[in-house]
């Protein structure tokens, strides 16, 4: 498997994803300037140019025409795919972190970070057909959680907003009152240390976290039930599963902080693969110069990307091979 190096970042990546048709990838990164390259040889197509700060999340529309991006300047910004032109700003009081359209896309929630004296928040906005009518407003905010919310995405059919962050905790709330549905606080088995990442299932049923506390966990969407942990020896930065097969895999590594400059893993930060049922580890790709900090697949299940805090994004394509692994 020969990967594809995508050298468009001057900063480490902070996230990546897929259009829904997988022909189009979208990376942000700390050097302010979201991406788009062609999913399948990697070529860069453009970059959106108007953030002032570290791009943390992004998010497409279901036919892949607006992009939706959250950055440390305060803002989150929804953009014209095809032309880069900027299209509406949501201005925030603090750092926006996460950002993540609605299934049928008329509301996008947002979080946004504490700041000075202001706790984290999730914001939910409309978001209108015409960019005239769209407005600062919110239609819900919800404020609750202590510490960085680093990740807020929609349930199943938009009935609840899964959130998790720094307090380990995941929760569940309803998007129509604000109210916290349901949480992970009283799970034993729950994360210890901050949850980095989270990413949904195909089809919504369940969902994966990865924390700082070495491990991922996959977790039933509607009940919050935990389903299985995978335990690895780093922290775990980010996650996905595959579409395709019962594959999940984690990436991560010491905080960028932490590796010395003669680390003898240099270029040893690996993707790990294990599989989804048996919670075993099948595999890894190795590569970056350091921690991985962002991981997506591609929804067609053959190829998967990996991002960096060395700058680079890494494009695979699964051999043939791959798909008739036996355990």
């Amino acid at each position: 498997m020969r990967p594809i190096l995508m050298k468009g970042h001057e900063r480490p990546l902070t996230f990546l994803k897929y259009n829904r048709d997988g022909d189009l990838l979208f990376s942000c990164a700390k050097d302010h300037n979201p991406t788009v390259w062609f999913a399948d040889n990697g070529e860069r197509l453009g970059t959106y140019r108007g953030h002032n700060g570290a791009v943390w999340s992004c998010d497409i529309s279901w036919n892949s025409s607006r992009l939706l991006t959250g950055s440390a300047d305060q803002t989150a910004k929804l953009w014209d795919v095809k032309s880069g032109e900027l299209l509406y700003t949501f201005t925030f009081d603090s750092p926006a972190r996460s950002v993540d359209f609605s299934t049928g896309d008329k509301l996008a929630v947002m979080t946004t970070d504490p700041f000075m004296t202001k706790t984290s928040a999730i914001h939910v906005k409309h978001i209108t057909e015409d960019v005239e009518e769209q407005t600062n407003e919110s239609v819900l905010v919800m404020r609750g959680p202590s510490g960085r919310i680093n990740r807020a995405v929609w349930g199943p059919l938009n009935k609840t907003i899964i959130s998790c962050g720094e307090d380990a905790i995941i929760r569940a709330w309803d998007p129509v009152t604000g109210q916290e549905v349901m949480s992970t606080k009283d799970n034993e088995n729950g994360h210890k240390k901050t949850i980095t990442s989270l990413c949904l299932s195909a089809d919504k049923s369940h969902f994966l976290t990865g924390s700082l506390d070495k491990s991922a966990k996959l977790w039933d969407t509607r009940t919050l039930t935990l389903i299985k942990t995978y335990a690895t020896e780093q922290p775990v930065n980010a996650v996905t599963m595959s579409p395709l097969l019962d594959h999940v895999v984690l990436g991560g590594g010491q905080d960028a902080s932490a590796v010395t400059t003669t680390d003898h893993r240099a270029g040893k930060f690996e993707a790990k693969f294990y599989d989804k049922i048996l919670t075993e580890e099948i595999g890894g790709v190795k590569g970056h110069f350091g921690p991985i900090n962002a991981l997506a697949f591609n929804p067609d299940g053959r190829s998967f990307a990996s991002g960096g805090e060395d700058g680079y994004v890494r494009l695979h394509h699964f051999d043939s091979d791959y798909f008739n692994i036996k355990i």
